[in-house]
């Protein structure tokens, strides 16, 4: 690890033509503050840039991450544009309107979506867009192909590079690899939520498929006492613990934590040279 550069601390993975440290950020906290307020925008943009600096080179993001008068993908165009060496992942699927409203798209309105996100971040392609299917953390049913095959048909055409699939099943991942490449699935996943999906992060190391947790940290419910045993033995904060273990499942998974402030920015990205012990491990997987 460099002092410059903390985020490349537990090394990178390939999402297609693309190398990335695998502590990267998410950009769904950048907009609000925790009581919901409205985060000051020099804030934000101070922090995507501190990001940056502390060697952030993959950031997650949507073109319905927005909050009253603040934009996810507006706040990234004004802060980092041109993307120096920097891969912006984006999901299509569900949308909002002008009021908010969450809609899902069909499959010949997802080029729309697309196109939303290129505008919004001034760019002539996406780097990695995620299919997301189901409502909200509601795990998706049923077939994709229509949706993914309408997103690979953009890939072939040149608007897309890389694919990515969203809050799936294991069959799903099978599914979409019979339809064209998929360089990572993004669910939600941590050490104590969504466990079921131990399984899908199996399946995508076979594969050589990045898998991509959201809500690692908050999955939490409360503080754990076998997180905060083991945040004691690391004079780290559980949310750092929380990260590290979930980096620890595979050289294939990577975190991207979100925040809008910068001291917690600080704290994320330093998780990445945590090193966890086996009986660090150990103490995390037993029952309470």
């Amino acid at each position: 690890m460099t002092t410059t550069h903390p985020a490349a601390a537990a090394g990178t993975w390939k999402l297609g033509s693309f190398e990335v440290n695998r502590l990267g950020f998410g950009a769904m906290r950048l907009m609000s503050t925790s009581d919901g307020g409205v985060r000051d925008r020099e804030t934000s943009i101070a922090v995507l840039r501190r990001a940056v600096e502390l060697g952030v080179n993959h950031i997650d993001t949507a073109s319905f991450y927005f909050a009253g008068p603040r934009a996810a993908n507006e706040l990234i165009n004004s802060a980092l544009a041109p993307y120096d060496n920097l891969v912006l992942t984006t999901k299509v699927g569900p949308g909002r309107d002008f009021e908010g409203t969450f809609y899902t798209a069909r499959p010949e309105q997802l080029r729309a979506q697309v196109e939303q996100n290129l505008r919004e971040l001034g760019l002539d392609h996406l780097d990695v867009a995620n299919y997301r299917i189901g409502e909200g953390l509601d795990r998706g049913a049923g077939s994709l192909s229509d949706g993914f095959g309408a997103l690979a048909d953009l890939r072939e055409k040149g608007l897309i590079r890389e694919l990515g699939i969203s809050n799936v099943g294991p069959e799903h991942l099978t599914e979409a690899l019979a339809i064209a490449p998929v360089v990572c699935v993004q669910n939600q996943y941590g050490l104590t939520a969504r466990r079921e999906d131990d399984e899908i992060v199996r399946l995508c190391a076979d594969h050589g498929v990045a898998f991509v947790p959201f809500f690692a940290v908050a999955s939490g419910t409360g503080e754990d006492a076998r997180v905060a045993e083991v945040a004691k033995r690391h004079d780290a904060t559980p949310a750092q613990i929380r990260l590290a273990w979930t980096l620890h499942q595979g050289p294939h998974v990577l975190a991207i934590p979100g925040t809008g402030d910068l001291a917690h920015l600080e704290q994320n990205v330093a998780a990445a040279a945590l090193e966890l012990t086996d009986d660090d491990l150990k103490t995390l997987e037993r029952d309470n």
